[in-house]
């Protein structure tokens, strides 16, 4: 029986974050036995902000270095780089076509980011749903694991698929958001009511993969909590212990009802503590095999190449059936 499809990824701006790990990373190692999975650093969605050139081929590479040290096996899934993978570009533009004004002018994440780059808003920004689709459409993906902050994109791709189905039938299998393992959605350690961001200005909000045992310690100890000093699970009125105890069950495996009997009658710093030593103890392997990899280039540029030429197998079918369809030579 052939497997379900999946397509996921992670931008290849900043460096990945505690959020990336365990809201994702974590789950598609476990995904891997189950499905036929598609995992590709989004490089060309990385555009739609100025980078350094030098720092967005570092972060590529390191991104591929932590799927691998993070337990992606090369022989179960196709790694790769969007960039490599040309048909990514000229679906999205075919898309394009077929994706209406007003569907993109409503996607909250246009909006939200032309606020934060008000120098920069520019014509990738608004039309990145439809890149997405491409993403998703061009490897004919059964589910996409993704955050409640992607779900519109999911929904308009869904749309753009089954509009083209109609004009010119079944062309693109209708993508279903993955609904397996609830991930944990990690929030920052100083702002609590907002997700764990890798572009964070307040490096204390965030716990980078890669950052040192000392570091991971002392950014826990300062992590925002309230004046009650009782380790319970209450997101609306206690939303720094909360996020907390999410990211200690993360990282043991313990249940929120379990946290809160382990650590009743303790306070806030002593849990802190414990937080910080059940992260760094989770990291540690990921960490070694991560820095292992980061010394032999050539191996992860073997990777990605081979995970390149796989996709472009799928991908190329795909595209030469929608030209076909309407009416490109």
């Amino acid at each position: 029986m052939e497997k379900k499809k999946v397509l996921s990824g992670v931008q290849s701006t900043g460096r990945l974050t505690l959020g990336n790990y365990f809201g994702a990373i974590n789950n598609w190692v476990e995904m891997q036995e189950e499905y036929d999975c598609y995992y590709m650093i989004a490089n060309l969605h990385s555009l739609t902000v100025r980078n350094d050139p030098e720092t967005l081929k570092n972060n590529t590479k390191k991104i591929i270095a932590l799927y691998l040290a993070a337990g992606l096996d090369p022989q179960k899934n196709t790694l790769f780089i969007q960039s490599q993978v040309k048909e990514h570009a000229e679906l999205s533009w075919i898309l394009n076509c077929y994706t209406y004004m007003g569907e993109l002018s409503r996607m909250t994440q246009f909006k939200d980011k032309s606020e934060k780059h008000t120098d920069n808003i520019n014509a990738g920004l608004f039309t990145y749903p439809v890149l997405m689709a491409a993403d998703i459409l061009l490897y004919q993906a059964d589910y996409v694991p993704v955050g409640v902050d992607q779900m519109q994109h999911l929904e308009i791709t869904r749309d753009i698929a089954e509009r083209f189905n109609k004009l010119y039938g079944k062309t693109f299998v209708i993508p279903e958001v993955y609904l397996g393992k609830v991930s944990s959605k990690i929030m920052g350690l100083q702002d609590p009511t907002a997700k764990m961001s890798k572009s964070a200005t307040n490096l204390n909000d965030v716990i980078f993969l890669e950052d040192e045992p000392d570091l991971i310690l002392k950014k826990f100890k300062k992590a925002v909590t309230d004046s009650e000093n009782k380790v319970q699970y209450n997101p609306e009125n206690k939303p720094g212990v909360s996020n907390l105890m999410q990211i200690y069950s993360s990282a043991t495996g313990s249940t929120l009802k379990e946290i809160e009997k382990e650590f009743e009658g303790s306070g806030y710093g002593d849990f802190k503590t414990k937080v910080a030593e059940a992260v760094i103890s989770k990291l540690e392997p990921i960490q070694n095999k991560y820095n292992d990899l980061l010394n032999n280039q050539g191996y992860l540029e073997e990777i990605y190449t081979r995970g390149a030429e796989k996709a472009r197998e799928l991908a190329s079918k795909t595209l030469k059936d929608v030209k076909e369809r309407i009416g490109i030579l």
